[in-house]
């Protein structure tokens, strides 16, 4: 039985990321999002000012809360988890969440409108942002979603084409570390696994499977990685437990240890930006295949054109960086 405050709405059906047929508002003005990496999505939708309750915080995202700077006024909560009385009486149209989110039940039983999202390829990262344009349905997000899936695919057939070439033996060894303490590494059947790839390297934790595993150090040595990216928020290599242990590895002995840019969400993990990780990876790995490319000047023009925020070079520095922005003097 829905509430009269959804029943007087509901007029669509969306079938989420989970395969469920959701019936939604016709019209959705105010969202509870419980996944860190979707408020990206509706941003480059055009709806990051509809989120009403988020689980994103700015000292974890300074540049997403400055770029959508009506996120400070959102409900915000620590962990993944909303009161569902609190958003009924917020009058929240609909709720997303990842995948598997336990409180989805509850959600549904409170009769708010509950969409669950996923995406582990470039592929289904698509098909999850043309759903959620579905859910907006209003035609500038059904655009904006058009326009965005059109800018990646043509920089993966541009990445690709020069990539696509190089032997197994031009491919460096790529280790993505997302945690120093404890040491967890992004293995295969992931979209970090696939931007290494399309990237030009392969995965040097390909044998592990799934996001965020952890592994020995010892596991490491026995990989020996030709690089290693390590995700915004993890530290340093040279200030971690690991900083003389893995002095004998080729990726640090080539100075081949790099930090991931972080701009509204980390670059490397599930958001929108990806479509600027797989262009900074490629240049990164095989500078002689772009030498074109001037990836300040990229992600200026992304961050215009996706979120509709005008970053200064200095501003694009220091998400190349992983640095958060500037405090004003």
């Amino acid at each position: 039985m829905m509430t009269p405050f959804h029943a007087a709405q509901a007029e669509r059906q969306v079938v989420d990321d989970a395969g469920t047929r959701v019936q939604v508002p016709n019209h959705v003005e105010r969202i509870a999002d419980a996944w860190y990496a979707h408020h990206s999505l509706l941003m480059t939708l055009g709806a990051g000012d509809k989120i009403i309750a988020t689980v994103n915080h700015p000292q974890d995202h300074p540049w997403m809360f400055l770029i959508q700077p009506s996120l400070n006024k959102a409900l915000s909560v620590r962990g993944v988890t909303f009161n569902s009385e609190t958003l009924l009486v917020d009058k929240t149209d609909v709720v997303f969440t990842a995948k598997g989110n336990a409180d989805v039940s509850g959600y549904r039983q409170a009769q708010l409108p509950t969409l669950e999202m996923a995406f582990d390829d470039f592929s289904s990262m698509k098909h999850s942002l043309l759903t959620t344009a579905e859910v907006l349905g209003t035609p500038e997000a059904e655009q904006r979603a058009v326009l965005y899936n059109q800018y990646l695919d043509q920089h993966i057939a541009e990445i690709q084409a020069k990539t696509r070439k190089l032997t197994a033996a031009q491919r460096p060894k790529v280790l993505h570390i997302v945690s120093l303490h404890p040491l967890k590494v992004d293995g295969s059947g992931t979209l970090i696994d696939t931007w290494i790839r399309l990237a030009g390297g392969t995965n040097a934790a390909g044998e592990v499977k799934g996001n965020m595993k952890e592994v020995s150090p010892e596991q490491v040595l026995v990989w020996k990685p030709d690089v290693i990216i390590i995700g915004a928020g993890a530290g340093t290599l040279a200030h971690s437990d690991y900083a003389q242990l893995f002095q004998s590895l080729p990726a640090v002995q080539q100075h081949k240890v790099w930090q991931n840019p972080a701009g509204v969400f980390p670059w490397d993990r599930y958001g929108t930006e990806a479509a600027l990780q797989i262009q900074w990876a490629a240049q990164k790995l095989h500078p002689e295949l772009f030498p074109d490319l001037n990836i300040v000047s990229a992600t200026q023009d992304f961050y215009r054109r996706f979120f509709g925020y005008s970053l200064t070079a200095e501003q694009a520095q220091r998400i190349l960086a992983a640095l958060p922005p500037a405090k004003k003097r």
